[in-house]
């Protein structure tokens, strides 16, 4: 095995020749431990965790494996090939709703119900709608998310979801001002508006903006009762060629600059798809403040 003098990195995590020793002297000890277990055994003995108490390791596992892939450690062979649900995951199943017009002022829409989903009984309408509906389609989301169902007359009327954020983004790191360790450190307290869709039969003007306001005043809350962290910060992309962002200028969202039109994968730093614009809003006061303390 080679000889580990520099220290390397893996998820802004640090690794030392002294955690190399530890994994190895992990799998020494539990010879009939599975690479699945020697990970969750791994997040035990470093208290690798989610913020909500969630084992990290799926992230425990890729570092493994990628210290087994450049010799420094050698993992138990493959016992179990897992398949991929995301490879073969079908489309979600169509259900029907009421597509009678809906046009009617706010006014006399009557009371309004914003309803989180995900892990309910109304998710897979949620999809339904958003693959049906949306320009975009329905995809699953990685990492934190929420969805929510926007009810009024017994009828849905809207989807909107939220993901985490992206991690880097010129324009937004710029408006808040924070450095590159804050940003690693608090990315998970920004929200990002991954998908907004009325449902085309809805004609009820300020509906969105409406939606977007409520929305303000909840999601942190729903947010700290499934993920245990709070959300200080929203951020939106908007493709100005399709649309002009008007619900969200409707409300109050500001608009921190453009994308450089190259995805987070990128090797050639060359504009490959179309550049956005960049959203955002802030859920508190003193969001930069909050978004760039350390601990």
């Amino acid at each position: 095995m080679p000889t580990t003098t520099t220290t390397l990195s893996y998820r802004h995590r640090s690794i030392t020749p002294e955690d190399i020793d530890f994994i190895r002297n992990l799998i020494a000890a539990n010879p009939e431990f599975s690479r699945w277990s020697l990970s969750k055994k791994l997040c035990q003995s470093w208290n690798w965790v989610q913020t909500n108490g969630a084992l990290r390791d799926m992230v425990a596992r890729g570092l493994m494996l990628m210290l087994h892939r450049e010799g420094h450690i050698v993992l138990p062979e493959v016992r179990k090939i897992m398949h991929n649900p995301m490879v073969d995951r079908k489309p979600p199943a169509l259900i029907e709703v009421d597509e009678t017009l809906l046009q009617t002022s706010l006014a006399e829409l009557g009371v309004l119900q914003l309803t989180q989903v995900r892990r309910g009984a109304d998710e897979a309408l949620f999809n339904s709608l958003l693959q049906q509906h949306h320009y975009l389609g329905y995809s699953h989301p990685v990492g934190e998310h929420l969805k929510y169902l926007v009810y009024a007359q017994g009828r849905p009327l809207a989807c909107i979801a939220w993901s985490s954020a992206v991690r880097h983004l010129g324009s937004r790191d710029r408006y808040i001002g924070w450095s590159v360790a804050a940003r690693l450190q608090n990315i998970k307290h920004i929200a990002y508006n991954t998908r907004f869709l009325i449902l085309p039969w809805v004609k009820i003007p300020h509906l969105a903006s409406h939606i977007l306001g409520r929305m303000a005043r909840t999601l942190s809350a729903d947010w700290c009762a499934l993920y245990a962290h709070p959300i200080y910060f929203l951020e939106t992309f908007i493709e100005p060629e399709r649309f002009r962002g008007t619900c969200y200028k409707a409300a109050n969202w500001t608009l921190m600059g453009v994308t450089t039109g190259r995805g987070k994968a990128d090797m050639t730093h060359q504009a490959n798809r179309s550049i956005k614009q960049v959203f955002g809003f802030a859920l508190a006061k003193d969001f930069r403040q909050r978004l760039s303390l350390l601990v």
